[in-house]
């Protein structure tokens, strides 16, 4: 074929090469796009029942590196774990460190291992822009984590949860105050609470706090959480907390300011509600609750030094979690539930008091009541959920402390308002969806 002829075909060719490049992405996503919409199961992103990291999976502000552990068995709309590692340590280390993997197997959530790549191997705790949402560094790669996790699986938003050990848990105790609406709990093994370890220079270690010499009231310390993310009305994250007496790396000190700090934020007494030992040389304490979901709970190892964590432990995490049943948490079927509701009215205003039964035969686990104001009520204030909107039809969602009923159990919430002169209580009531009985 003469020169000139094979020069004029490749012009033509190229251009239509480049197209079919440049095109055939947005076609495969299209496709994709149908078959989501036919209510195809989306391609893996990742093999399953192996570690893997993950790249390109949003701002990333301190070049942290993502590890994924997918079991076989993942479930629909999966809960999501962050495992996040001590100082020395990476993703893989906490992989091979703890079961949280063969835990997922037995189980169907999404392990998550963010892994530090700066010098010290720890993760930043101390700096201004760790301790504030959105401000920068780790926690908002973290987050862009969990966000790339939640749009490639269909994670379950409301069952997100960190756990760490040392500078995990220290980083675990950030996680949960820059963004406590991401969050459900926490577990923190051998840390300090939040804010705790600040500083301003630069550097990544404060002696004070680690030598346990820190102290603060307990409002103080949850105003150091609250102020991290201004004007969040939500409901926080529960914690439990894990620290040994004879800890000398991160004093054992730490350990009642960190119950102080997070019975301040979940707004309930220092004073323990049950006591007890789970096993020789354990004390643990549970605060706001006696279950195993209690607001805060904290576990104190007699003689333990700063490297506590073995074995088994993280089954006793997953219990706090609730994530040690497989499957999505159940919710009630028609006919399952029952509301009644009182109002105590004066000129403008009222207040209503909810009691919510569960008189199905499974736990509720996460719930939110639906209803109608009567018009002209809107609703000034309440307690046991958040109400959202004001006015019109209403949702009131459980807070972190109340969001499990068990079968034939009752959760009693309430609400003030401001009303025109229609003093009414709602009429009809829903339960995650469902109709309930009223009465």
């Amino acid at each position: 074929m003469p020169a000139a002829l094979l020069a004029t075909l490749l012009a033509a060719l190229l251009p239509l090469l480049a197209a079919t490049v440049i095109t055939a992405p947005a076609a495969a996503a299209r496709e994709s796009a149908r078959d989501s919409a036919r209510g195809s199961a989306p391609q893996e992103a990742v093999p399953t029942a192996t570690l893997t990291e993950v790249t390109n999976f949003g701002t990333n502000p301190s070049n942290l590196r993502m590890y994924l552990y997918v079991p076989e068995s993942v479930t629909p709309n999966p809960a999501v774990v962050v495992a996040v590692h001590w100082c020395t340590g990476s993703g893989p280390d906490m992989y091979n460190g703890t079961e949280y993997d063969t835990l997922a197997d037995q189980y169907g959530f999404i392990v998550l291992y963010p892994s530090v790549t700066r010098s010290s191997k720890c993760f930043d705790v101390s700096s201004p822009q760790a301790l504030r949402r959105g401000g920068g560094s780790d926690p908002v790669g973290i987050k862009s984590m969990i966000d790339w996790v939640t749009r490639t699986y269909g994670a379950d938003t409301g069952r997100v949860f960190a756990t760490g050990i040392s500078s995990g848990a220290m980083m675990t105790n950030v996680l949960l105050g820059d963004y406590p609406d991401v969050f459900a709990a926490g577990a923190a093994f051998s840390g300090v609470p939040f804010a705790c370890f600040a500083t301003t220079d630069g550097s990544e270690w404060n002696s004070n706090c680690s030598g346990g010499t820190v102290t603060h009231t307990p409002k103080e310390w949850g105003d150091l959480v609250r102020n991290a993310y201004p004007g969040y009305s939500g409901p926080r994250p529960r914690m439990q907390i894990w620290h040994g007496t004879e800890d000398d790396v991160l004093r054992y000190p730490n350990f009642g300011e960190q119950i102080k700090q997070w019975t301040n934020v979940q707004g309930v007494s220092q004073t323990p509600t049950a006591t007890d030992t789970p096993q020789s040389g354990w004390t643990r304490t549970r605060y706001g609750g006696t279950g195993d979901q209690a607001p805060v709970e904290a576990i104190s190892l007699q003689g333990v030094g700063h490297n506590l964590y073995a074995h088994g432990m993280a089954t006793r995490v997953l219990t706090f979690f609730g994530l040690d049943k497989s499957g999505p948490a159940p919710q009630p079927q028609p006919g399952a539930c029952k509301v009644t509701a009182a109002v105590n009215a004066w000129n403008t205003g009222l207040t209503a008091s909810v009691t919510i039964t569960n008189t199905g035969t499974t736990t509720v686990n996460g719930w939110k009541l639906g209803f109608a104001l009567p018009a002209g009520q809107t609703v000034t204030g309440g307690w046991g959920a958040t109400y959202t909107p004001s006015s019109g039809s209403v949702t009131a969602a459980n807070v972190s402390y109340n969001g499990t009923i068990a079968p034939g159990a009752s959760v009693s919430i309430g609400y003030q308002a401001a009303h025109g002169g229609n003093s009414a209580a709602p009429a009809a009531f829903t339960l995650n969806g469902t109709a309930c009985a009223t009465g």
